[in-house]
């Protein structure tokens, strides 16, 4: 039975998946409390439109690739981590990491921390 984590974790993924920029926008609206932020390695976005422009960024610069839910997904209090894939359909994926997510007490996105545990070769 999947938790509420778990829910937590298949939406956010679906967001970052999402290529049509007016439903991606709605995604994030419904998902994210306002004021939210993202930061992992590469980016810090602050609020929804910087969430949404660094998506669509993400979706440039690896045309084609998806990103896919790795192994189970650990939650307590209003916080979850979780392992992540980034690659071609049907192949391993050259790209691996895991964010913790943090939410408010509505259950909306106030926070994600991204972790980059591998990458390709500059």
């Amino acid at each position: 039975m999947a938790t509420t984590f778990d829910r937590l974790a298949e939406r956010y993924i679906a967001t970052w998946n999402e290529t049509d920029p007016a439903k991606r926008r709605r995604d994030i609206d419904d998902l994210w409390a306002p004021g939210g932020r993202y930061v992992d390695p590469m980016a810090v976005a602050e609020g929804l439109e910087a969430i949404d422009a660094t998506i669509a960024a993400v979706q440039g610069q690896f045309p084609g690739m998806r990103f896919r839910l790795v192994g189970p997904v650990d939650g307590h209090h209003n916080q979850a981590r979780f392992t992540w894939a980034l690659g071609p359909e049907g192949v391993e994926a050259p790209i691996v990491g895991f964010d913790v997510a943090v939410t408010d007490d509505n259950g909306r996105l106030t926070q994600v921390l991204g972790f980059l545990d591998r990458v390709p070769p500059a």
